[in-house]
């Protein structure tokens, strides 16, 4: 739900920000109305359809069907050379903590025999959007927060916007051909695929498009498949907009529950998750530090050494002391304290040349912390 041109500012990240403002309605009948910024409500008590109005002020309404929804209001504007104004979206999985009912995910991509997927989009004329259809995956069951990877595809896209990124070539996946762009907002990686003309309606295999980013490298079969969405990101107009369809079907293997992460060595009472995807010369972390003790932390610095050859361009929820070599995280004035059970998370991109590894440890204020 990120997209096109646009700087640090990225929809999830927004999204984050304002994820206290969330509103969840009840299960919807044929026309509920949403116009809460971050209104949800539940279809076929299987998907969550969301409002995810993140980037305007202004007023967004959608309308929700028992198959999805239409964009009756949207008085936004966005900039074309950066974000758009929302992602409103029909989705199975979990966003931002907001779990859909009964679903299969988080999923490792090795315990998935099939996944297939239909979903019906109706256009207008004029306006500048786009229509995208959102996968995500974290090395991580990862149930709230930023994926680490996004796979857009997008259907349908009308004015000047563009996925992130920049081209890198053509592939032909379900017997069609894409344009694929690859690049990061900051906050998570992305491979875009980009259709050539307007596709109205299709029913595809979504782990077709999940091989072909784990062959480019970005990810692997050990990640977890954490979200699939379809909807629309509107800069200029949007109303009339409709997903009209949309389903997902799981076929052979998956449901298996993850197995728990090792406990933490004798004496620690900390364990640090570190999230990364890494691409030629660039790579995203994020980090989530959990207390495993039975007093909450106030006020918190992690240390960590980056493996030879990676530097640090910028990072977010955290002040980094260093660039490369023996770095030093420290909390921020909202996310100081680590109740007990509790965790905090951040994160950072930067450059790398050869291979790419992780850290070997962790110190919480100058404690070992375990890896998870």
């Amino acid at each position: 739900m990120k997209r096109a041109l646009r700087a640090a500012a990225a929809a999830v990240v927004l999204a984050a920000a304002s994820v206290t403002a969330l509103v969840v309605a009840d299960p919807a009948s044929a026309d509920t109305q949403i116009c809460e910024p971050f209104g949800t409500t539940t279809v076929q008590n299987r998907y969550v359809v969301m409002n995810n109005r993140w980037g305007s002020s202004a007023e967004q309404c959608i309308n929700v069907t028992d198959r999805g929804f239409t964009i009756t209001s949207q008085q936004g504007v966005g900039n074309t050379s950066g974000a758009p104004v929302s992602y409103p979206a029909i989705y199975d999985g979990c966003h931002y903590a907001n779990c859909s009912p009964g679903t299969r995910m988080p999923i490792r991509v090795s315990d998935i025999g099939s996944l297939t997927s239909t979903v019906s989009y109706r256009y207008v004329s004029g306006g500048t959007y786009d229509a995208a259809y959102d996968i995500w995956l974290d090395p991580t069951p990862r149930t709230n927060g930023v994926s680490a990877m996004e796979i857009m595809i997008w259907f349908n896209r009308q004015g000047s916007i563009q996925p992130i990124g920049s081209p890198v070539g053509n592939v032909t996946i379900g017997g069609r051909t894409w344009q694929v762009w690859q690049g990061s907002n900051g906050s998570n990686n992305v491979i875009s695929y980009v259709a050539p003309s307007p596709i109205n309606s299709w029913t595809f295999s979504v782990l077709d498009f999940i091989n072909d980013v784990r062959n480019r490298g970005a990810i692997t079969n050990s990640w977890y498949l954490t979200s699939v969405q379809a909807g629309f990101e509107p800069w200029i107009g949007g109303v009339g907009l409709a997903v009209e369809d949309f389903s997902l079907t799981f076929g052979g293997g998956g449901g298996t529950t993850p197995p728990p992460p090792p406990p933490p060595p004798a004496g620690t009472s900390c364990r640090v998750t570190y999230a990364t995807d890494s691409w030629s010369d660039g790579f995203v972390a994020n980090v989530t530090v959990a207390n495993t003790g039975s007093t909450a932390i106030n006020g918190w610095t992690l240390g960590f050494t980056l493996p030879s050859g990676q530097t640090v361009t910028n990072s977010w929820n955290a002040t980094l002391s260093g660039t490369s070599g023996a770095l030093t995280a420290r909390n921020v004035s909202w996310n100081g304290t680590i109740p007990a059970g509790g965790s905090v998370s951040f994160g950072f991109q930067g450059t790398h040349r050869g291979g790419f590894t992780a850290p070997s440890a962790f110190t919480l204020n100058n404690g070992a912390c375990a890896r998870a």
